[in-house]
């Protein structure tokens, strides 16, 4: 359980990401994620880095009830690290120094939706779905990360109703490099990043560096932004209101009941 990497192919590191039941990764999870991401791109025979996650699905975002239980306590310590953390982890896969896909199964939410919006590819299974649950939790954040997948009005629609869009769907506005069953997922989205390691180490980290360098939004300062206005929701009390009907019938909620 956790996040591991491994190096199963010359020039690719596969990062996994492990968090029973629902990959609703911990304050220290996304810092570890960061963490091995950014060490995966420093290592000078990595030429692509593949992102993965065991389990039901990609990613569910933040550990809400660890969330609770910290301001259950009184503190906010949990929702600051959460917050810095996912930072950090997002801004690592678009820092990392070579290519990062990321393949997806089952649901990609909340925080899934800030790792593979900033990814340089997506491969994805016919059961994908994307979203951002964040209005149904009490937060704000990764606008940012969405509108790199899916147009403008698009984001906001899905945004403010919190709906999800499917790999399909994000196929069509060519966001996600392919869609596949399933069971061969990791075997094509290895297939495309095993084509990218096979280009020259120092030219596809210049690459990598040139296209970050032209890229319209600055994401870091763009997500870091959305997060104030987190923090003034949960000040302002209307988070908590939010947070403590998590789980409870809401629209949506066969896609959203992720912990």
């Amino acid at each position: 359980m956790g996040v591991s990497t491994s190096a199963p192919d010359q020039g690719v590191a596969v990062v996994t990401v492990d968090f029973p039941p629902v990959n609703a990764l911990p304050v220290q999870g996304w810092y570890d994620l960061a963490d091995a991401v950014r060490a995966a791109g420093r290592d000078l025979d990595v030429r692509c880095v593949l992102l993965t996650a065991e389990g039901r699905g990609f990613n569910a975002g933040v550990d809400i009830k660890e969330m609770q239980r910290d301001t259950a306590a009184g503190g906010h310590g949990a929702l600051i690290g959460a917050n810095r953390g996912c930072a950090e982890a997002f801004a690592a896969v678009y820092e990392c120094e070579v290519p990062v896909v990321a393949a997806v199964h089952g649901f990609c939410l909340g925080g899934g939706i800030g790792l593979v919006g900033n990814a340089d590819a997506i491969v994805a299974s016919h059961d994908a779905t994307f979203g951002l649950p964040e209005l149904d939790r009490g937060a704000l954040g990764a606008a940012t990360h969405l509108a790199r997948l899916v147009p403008q009005h698009l984001m906001r629609a899905l945004y403010y109703t919190s709906r999800t869009a499917t790999a399909h769907e994000l196929h069509a506005h060519g966001s996600v490099w392919k869609v596949v069953p399933r069971d061969e997922l990791t075997d094509v989205a290895m297939e495309l990043a095993r084509e990218i390691a096979r280009k020259d180490g120092s030219l596809i980290r210049l690459a990598k560096a040139a296209i970050n360098g032209i890229d319209p939004v600055d994401v870091r300062r763009s997500y870091r932004f959305e997060q104030g206005f987190t923090f003034e929701a949960n000040l302002s009390g209307v988070a908590d209101r939010v947070r403590d009907t998590f789980g409870a019938d809401r629209p949506h909620k066969d896609e959203e009941d992720r912990s």
